[in-house]
């Protein structure tokens, strides 16, 4: 029997709301599953290829304020490594504490700052000045046992302020003698300062050490394998750019990496460096020799909150991937 037409347009009208239901309701569980596998994606331990080493309070908002528990978070997250500028200051019960944990979690310590101010307008390193150079080499030599403590192998040292009276060839050479003096106290226990060229553009415009070839020159007259170089990628490319050739002229003589991306020095991938193709080569040719770099990430988070410091995650993740 043929339907009357009214019924056979509600039926269809029927049909159609149905089928845009069952649309619906599947589109909502197809978006739930996919947004429970990005979060998912977000917790996801990842292999990176580099140690990257991030800092105290990159992750606080996701981790909390405790060290260790930062610690733990990072090391969920893939990273297996650690750098702390701060940890001289540290109370000896803080340093075992956060030794422990890296060593539980399988974590390598990178850098901390052993001495140098990056903000001095006084000279310390290049003018020869003994009562001031005793100064260096006490602190030189109290770095030690923090160094075995929190099982580090570098640290950062930060050459000081330039003399505006004093040719810069003297001022070399008496960096130099210093430099000489404080390796003698660190070879025996295996330990390597790196030096740091801090730019003069943006941020540090009275330091004496700023480019990576000069900082190769006064590692290679101090001759030394507890003396080397810290090859920051922030700083180096606002000083002379130019970076994967840098690299490979001064390879030699860097003992360690650090990076922020520039302008702003945040995570890679918010400014102009292209990280990838630096990690690439670094990955490639520490391979082939058999090196192991750390990468300290020396940088601040582009956004607030637990979603920038996951944007921090992912920019690694990205950077990774050659």
């Amino acid at each position: 029997m043929a339907m009357p037409p009214e019924n056979h347009l509600n039926r269809r009208n029927f049909l159609a709301k149905t089928a845009l239901g069952a649309a619906a309701v599947g589109a909502a569980v197809s978006q739930g599953r996919s947004a429970i596998a990005a979060e998912e994606g977000k917790a996801e331990k990842h292999s990176f290829k580099l140690k990257y080493a991030p800092h105290f309070n990159m992750f606080k908002a996701s981790a909390g304020d405790d060290p260790v528990d930062q610690l733990k978070w990072a090391a969920d997250r893939g990273f297996t490594a650690w750098e702390d500028n701060r940890m001289m200051t540290r109370e000896v019960a803080e340093q075992e504490r956060i030794a422990k944990a890296m060593s539980d979690l399988g974590m390598s310590m990178g850098v901390f700052v052993v001495t140098g101010n990056a903000g001095a307008t006084e000279p310390t390193f290049t003018v020869k000045n003994e009562d001031i150079w005793k100064g260096v080499l006490d602190e030189i030599t109290a770095g030690i046992e923090v160094a075995k403590r929190v099982n580090a192998t570098w640290m950062t040292v930060v050459p000081g302020a330039y003399d505006l009276k004093l040719d810069w060839n003297y001022q070399t050479a008496n960096c130099i003698e210093l430099l000489k003096r404080c390796s003698e106290i660190l070879e025996p226990h295996g330990l390597v300062m790196v030096l740091e060229p801090l730019n003069h553009h943006a941020n540090h415009p009275t330091m004496f050490l700023h480019e990576s070839p000069q900082s190769y020159q006064i590692c290679r007259a101090v001759g030394s394998p507890a003396c080397k170089t810290l090859f920051d990628i922030y700083h180096q490319q606002i000083t002379e750019g130019n970076l994967i050739p840098n690299i490979e002229m001064c390879w030699e003589e860097i003992g360690y990496f650090q990076v922020g991306d520039n302008p702003g020095r945040k995570e890679p991938g918010t400014g102009e460096i292209n990280f990838r193709n630096v990690f690439k080569y670094i990955h490639e040719r520490s391979t082939k020799e058999g090196r192991d770099f750390i990468i300290g990430m020396e940088h601040g988070n582009s956004m607030k909150g637990t979603e920038g410091e996951e944007a921090v995650v992912q920019a690694y993740v990205a950077a990774d991937k050659f």
